[in-house]
């Protein structure tokens, strides 16, 4: 099995053996980090109804928490690639977002957990760039897909995981309760970051906006695309609360535990379609697919304002997961493949900055217009951004942007 150097990494990597032992604890840690704060994501909107909150408050906590997030993503990545080291931040970040999680427990008011929500939120956003970069720098570029598809699939088995011990939970426990048990798999998680061989990397001298100007062209076409979708791309925390309220004038009292029940299988096909997805883009453009999963967006969101039965959110709930499972894996590893390699955490952080000031933005937006307008107004509105970086990413040209 031959050594080859992958020159945009400046790494001395097994071209076959992409399956190693980073991209494999890394899998892991995101697995079980994933199962604590999904576990807790998911019965957030009902706690946050239990102590009276509503849409509004939730957008806005989801939106406060996403913006902090990715504030720390833009900070966190451009720092390891002047430190020359990564690790050390991963584990902090994995830290913060098990602690935080569990702290609702604690917590009676929706000030209280906007504070630990950003908390944790800022650990995630902190930690997310580098294990990125430490990822791609684990692999080769012929590989990325690969990597990134099991990583996101890993990450997501724990997304279906965390909700699912939710859902078995809730009827017998109380929720405070629930996001106590959340610190056990996030716990899990720092051990098995800490466990990771950061590949070595030398320090960099370049100041932030030196790394911002060592940016390729292709990279920044790429992120204004991002940008426009993410003004969309709320949280899917709203999608529970949006079931529920559909579901609760015939499913009563069954409504909630049934919303957390199609979260869990969005987040099923989220995991399942990961990694052929990244496999996908390995072998064909990365580009086109990422566009593909911008226009199931599009239409998901246009149908959550508008379904009215069950049939028609378990559908929807499929596109839904669907949909993130494409763009998560392939919007990565379309990254990686356009950044160079010492200025890749700058880079990583810059793109955590895009989608977080969007998600903030949206989800903010979409809880303010379905409080204010309806919830149709404000599916509509999330539509309309995902078809304009759909459009974007697809008008741009293939020359300059892959």
């Amino acid at each position: 099995m031959a050594l080859t150097l992958n020159k945009t990494r400046g790494q001395a990597v097994t071209r076959d053996d992409w399956l190693n032992r980073n991209v494999v604890l890394m899998s892991l840690s995101s697995l079980f980090s994933d199962a604590s704060h999904e576990a807790a994501t998911a019965i957030l909107p009902l706690f946050l109804q239990m102590i009276g909150a509503g849409s509004a408050a939730l957008g806005i906590i989801e939106g406060a928490a996403d913006a902090a997030s990715s504030v720390l993503k833009f900070l966190s990545g451009h720092y390891s690639d002047r430190i020359g080291r990564r690790k050390e931040i991963a584990i902090a970040g994995y830290s913060l977002t098990a602690l935080g999680s569990a702290g609702y427990a604690f917590v009676a008011s929706s000030l209280s957990v906007l504070g630990l929500r950003v908390l944790a939120w800022m650990g995630r956003g902190g930690r997310g760039p580098v294990r990125d970069a430490m990822l791609a720098d684990s692999v080769t570029a012929q590989t990325y897909g690969r990597a990134f598809g099991l990583h996101r699939a890993m990450d997501t088995i724990g997304a279906v995981v965390g909700p699912a011990f939710a859902l078995l939970l809730v009827p017998h426990v109380h929720l405070r309760t629930v996001f106590l048990l959340t610190l056990i798999p996030g716990m899990l998680a720092v051990f098995f970051i800490a466990a990771v061989r950061e590949p070595r990397r030398p320090p960099s001298s370049l100041r932030m906006r030196q790394s911002f100007k060592q940016l390729p062209p292709a990279f920044k076409i790429f992120l204004y695309s991002v940008g426009v979708f993410g003004l969309g791309n709320f949280a899917h925390t709203l999608l529970i609360l949006r079931a529920a309220d559909i579901l609760k004038p015939a499913y009563g009292a069954r409504a909630n535990t049934m919303a957390i029940a199609l979260y869990a299988l969005h987040n099923v096909l989220y995991a399942a379609v990961s990694f052929p997805a990244g496999r996908l883009g390995d072998r064909f453009s990365r580009r086109s697919l990422l566009v593909a999963g911008y226009a199931l967006f599009f239409a998901v969101a246009l149908g959550f304002g508008f379904a009215t039965s069950l049939r028609q959110l378990v559908a929807l709930f499929i596109g839904a997961g669907i949909y993130i499972g494409i763009v998560d894996a392939v919007e990565a590893s379309y990254a990686a493949e356009l950044l160079p390699f010492h200025v890749c955490g700058h880079g990583f952080g810059i793109l955590g900055l895009v989608n977080g000031a969007g998600d903030f933005l949206s989800s903010a937006i979409v809880g303010w217009l379905w409080a204010a307008e309806s919830a149709e107004v404000a599916f509509v509105y999330a539509a309309g951004f995902a078809l304009a970086g759909a459009g974007m990413l697809f008008m741009s040209d293939s020359k300059t942007a892959g």
